[in-house]
């Protein structure tokens, strides 16, 4: 019974890292003058060349989320745990990459635009609230808490199994098949300034979130077959209104 404990408390810890770091990257991807930090302002200054940094710290993000992810790293490396520590394990890694990002990310010089106040200054913050809210809200459209590793550790602890997946298509999934990515694309590209560093991460995370939906319509297609091959034909993948498989 204390190993049930320990891996709900562990999903517990994945999932408040998750919040925290998710929220935290929110609020400084945006200038917002009370933060002493963010994507343009760093907690640390590193003498080396500020791409070569950035670039490498995209490419640490980006390879632990898309290799934790796949069955086989889970098979190899995950085998013995139970997939409620599996998902804390995700959880708390993701959080430890995004901190490093928060700590040695490094601006470079240049501004792609700049609007400190006018018209587009307010559509941009319009769109970088509407991106992240859909964003949000998409996670609860499905399971926000198993999203997490919450979920799995409450089943572990309850002695309650896995449930078996299902699909349906409910509120902004009848529009587009991925709503959590297509409002984190939003959020990122929607800021009214724009910095050289800014557009890099932005295009970097980008990149990586295509590549992660390339793999993850296939584990779909896998999992749901006919239903989800129908769901492809019918809805874009990201762009309401626009076929885009």
């Amino acid at each position: 019974m204390l190993k049930k404990y320990l891996v709900f408390l562990y999903a517990s810890v994945g999932y408040i890292a998750s919040l925290v770091t998710l929220s935290y990257l929110i609020l400084w991807v945006y200038p917002w003058e009370f933060m002493k930090y963010s994507i343009d302002r760093p907690m640390v200054h590193l003498s080396m060349n500020p791409v070569l940094v950035d670039v490498g710290l995209l490419l640490l993000f980006g390879l632990q989320h898309s290799l934790m992810a796949r069955g086989f790293f889970k098979e190899k490396f995950m085998k013995r745990l139970s997939e409620a520590s599996k998902a804390a394990t995700y959880a708390v890694a993701s959080s430890l990459a995004l901190v490093s990002i928060f700590l040695f990310w490094q601006p470079i010089e240049g501004t792609v635009w700049a609007f400190h106040e006018g018209v587009w200054f307010w559509v941009l913050t319009l769109l970088y609230v509407a991106g992240w809210l859909i964003a949000f809200l998409a996670t609860f459209i499905i399971d926000h808490f198993a999203l997490f590793g919450l979920h799995q550790g409450y089943r572990m602890l309850r002695g309650i199994p896995e449930p078996e997946p299902t699909f349906e298509v409910r509120y902004f999934y009848k529009y587009v098949r991925h709503p959590i990515q297509a409002g984190t694309m939003v959020g990122l590209f929607a800021t009214p300034v724009m910095s050289d560093g800014h557009l890099l991460f932005s295009v970097g995370m980008g990149v990586y979130i295509l590549t992660g939906l390339w793999f993850e319509e296939r584990s779909l297609v896998t999992l749901f077959g006919e239903a989800y091959e129908r769901y492809r034909k019918t809805t874009p993948m990201l762009l309401p209104f626009r076929k885009w498989r």
